[in-house]
């Protein structure tokens, strides 16, 4: 990297503080690793089912507020919060704003994602099959995703916020993180969904936040002149080509 592009970096502020979309291998071993933890939590569905929950877990603050980590609108909430205060100055309205957007639609898309998951895989709920797996007919209310479980939008929307938070604000990812986890759990504990509908959904949280980490790195630069596409890359949080 020349000490122009280097110096350039060191005083533009980032959007995405961490990024790691410059390669695949991310992305790729994010589908593995789903992949076999969904496969092993799949097969331990019916034992956890059966001996891990608590059907009063939402009548306690600790598990409401777990819960509407899944809910779009805390999302949108602590957008408007971000673009709000890192935007009171006009010079970083632009990035807070940028920001504030990330957030918010890593969550949406990650809700629509769990939607079409679920309309897709066809799961149904455990409670009413007695923690048995079970799958609705393709001519039963096709288009309706009511009692259908995997993936679980609760986690997906809560995984898809934090793994953006991370990426924008990586010194609070831990935060973010645990509390997803929590909501996943509690949907566990509740009985509204599998062990292997949480797994799942935490996992293409985490994709979707990534994907469209690499969409914005990648529109910023290309949208940028030839001779500021460096100072571009650096401004998204990716390093110049």
């Amino acid at each position: 990297m020349s000490d122009s592009v280097r110096d350039s970096r060191s005083h533009l502020p980032h959007v995405l503080v961490h990024d790691d979309t410059q390669s695949w291998r991310p992305l790729v071993r994010a589908l593995a690793i789903t992949a076999v933890l969904t496969g092993l939590a799949w097969m331990a569905d019916g034992w956890v089912y059966a001996r891990w929950n608590d059907p009063r877990v939402y009548d306690r603050d600790w598990g409401r507020l777990l819960r509407v980590m899944g809910f779009l609108g805390t999302w949108l909430a602590l957008a408007v919060a971000i673009a709000l205060q890192e935007g009171a100055e006009p010079a970083r309205r632009a990035r807070a704003q940028r920001r504030a957007s990330l957030l918010f639609w890593s969550a949406a898309l990650g809700g629509i994602v769990a939607e079409v998951g679920k309309l897709t895989i066809r799961r149904e709920r455990p409670e009413p099959n007695d923690g048995v797996h079970a799958f609705r007919d393709w001519g039963e209310r096709t288009w309706s995703s009511a009692g259908l479980a995997m993936p679980s939008s609760h986690t997906l929307v809560a995984f898809a916020g934090a793994a953006m938070l991370a990426r924008l604000y990586p010194r609070a990812r831990w935060v973010g993180y645990v509390l997803a986890t929590g909501c996943a759990l509690t949907r566990v504990m509740a009985r509204a969904h599998f062990l292997s509908d949480v797994v799942l959904a935490a996992g293409l949280g985490w994709m979707v936040a990534w994907g469209i980490a690499r969409r914005f790195t990648s529109r910023s630069a290309s949208s940028a002149p030839p001779s500021d596409r460096p100072a571009a890359a650096a401004r998204a949080g990716a390093p110049p080509s």
